[in-house]
């Protein structure tokens, strides 16, 4: 089995977001939604449900941005 970064989005009510990806960062997306899917015994995930949760884990994990924000004071 596939030990992939994310989770399965949480179903929540949708926001509308446009926004223009490079051809193949899409592709890469579609098969992640799809591996993301197949190993949780559903069906693919749509690459615009994977957004929210990737910028999640990003932020989350970024040490340099952790660190300036703490040191803001929030």
């Amino acid at each position: 089995m596939v030990k992939l970064k994310l989770a399965l989005p949480a179903d929540e009510k949708p926001v509308k977001l446009t926004v223009e990806l490079p051809a193949s960062l899409h592709r890469d997306m579609t098969l992640y939604g799809e591996i993301l899917g197949q190993t949780a015994g559903q069906g693919a995930v749509e690459p615009a449900r994977l957004i929210v949760p990737i910028l999640e884990r990003f932020i989350a994990t970024d040490r340099g941005f952790a660190k300036a924000r703490k040191g803001e004071g929030r």
